[in-house]
């Protein structure tokens, strides 16, 4: 695929960036030459390759989902302005 200078011109446009009227037949060989190693990437035949999250094989740590309350409540209601029964305290807001 071929893109003409008026194309890029239009490109640019919507980008939002500036290009001067002599850089746009670079910026119209560059956006081709993309499109180019797009179109390369399309025909390479990947039926048999499997999702990876990374290029180095890894496996995440697994941990038993469970719910717990952290076991550090008193740490965390230490620097409470204001703590009853367990809760924070805070004034009302809506009357």
């Amino acid at each position: 695929m071929s893109i003409d200078v008026d194309t890029a011109r239009k490109v640019a446009k919507l980008a939002r960036i500036r290009v001067a009227e002599a850089d746009l037949p670079l910026l119209a060989r560059e956006l081709s030459g993309i499109l180019g190693f797009m179109e390369q990437l399309n025909e390479v035949d990947v039926s048999g390759v499997e999702p990876m999250t990374s290029v180095t094989p890894m496996r995440l740590k697994r941990r038993v989902d469970e719910v717990t309350d952290g076991n550090q409540q008193a740490a965390v209601l230490k620097n409470a302005p204001d703590a009853r029964e367990g809760f924070f305290a805070v004034p009302k807001v809506v009357e």
